[in-house]
């Protein structure tokens, strides 16, 4: 798999990051782009595509992931021929209000975009990912195991996520393909800050991982030798 930012002939192992222009999305993009063929996921085509520009071998791939006959085209598009390495998933939405504030489209907006999306953007991917025996990395988050007040919507989409991998895990293993839940706690995101907003309270980002933190951990997860497999992992402030 190579682009025309392509540094050598030498074809790399690729790997389909959703999210990749801002927060964890981006480190990961980062942490990746030495060994990699980054396939950039994003929403804004002249974004990702200067994105792409950044890096050694990367191409853009643009959708809006709620939208399955856009992300087909987009996956159709692109030469998968020699499979695929891993699928991070690290775009996702924020969506809070207590219980009885939160109408239904709220919920839906939630499901859908941190669940639905995921699933549908990974059976695409499937033939890809078993040719190459590659690994799917879905960045879920402490609210994958607990809820909270006012993180009702939010966290149901976490905990299906979190079933959703399980599920995908044993279906798979047959097939050689890895599935990994990575569980941030709270990370110094721009989401981060559209939380503590939320919660009016002070965003201090010493407080929170790295978004490089979170990175590093996925990466741990697609570079493991090919007999292991993290399933779970959860990673915090320390």
């Amino acid at each position: 798999m190579t682009s025309t930012n392509a540094a050598s002939p030498v074809s790399l192992p690729a790997v389909l990051i959703t999210g990749a222009t801002r927060g964890i999305g981006r480190a990961v993009a980062d942490e990746l782009a030495a060994d990699h063929h980054l396939i950039l996921g994003g929403r804004d085509a002249e974004a990702t595509a200067a994105l792409a520009a950044q890096f050694p071998s990367a191409e853009p791939f643009v959708a809006e992931l709620t939208d399955h006959a856009a992300v087909a085209a987009a996956v159709e598009a692109l030469d998968l021929s020699g499979g695929l390495a891993g699928v991070v998933h690290s775009a996702g939405i924020l969506v809070r209000g207590r219980v009885d504030e939160l109408e239904a489209g709220e919920w839906t907006r939630s499901l859908a975009v941190n669940v639905v999306a995921v699933a549908e953007l990974t059976r695409l991917l499937l033939p890809a990912l078993r040719a190459a025996r590659g690994t799917v990395v879905t960045i879920n988050s402490g609210n994958g195991f607990n809820a909270g007040p006012s993180g009702g919507a939010y966290a149901a989409s976490k905990f299906a996520l979190r079933a959703f991998t399980d599920s995908l895990r044993a279906e798979e293993r047959e097939h050689g393909v890895r599935v990994s839940s990575v569980h941030p706690g709270r990370v110094a995101t721009d989401m981060q800050r559209q939380l503590r907003g939320s919660e009016n309270g002070e965003y201090r980002e010493q407080d929170y991982v790295q978004p490089t933190s979170v990175a590093a951990t996925v990466a741990l997860a697609l570079r493991l030798p090919a007999e292991a497999s993290i399933d779970t992992l959860s990673i915090r402030p320390r």
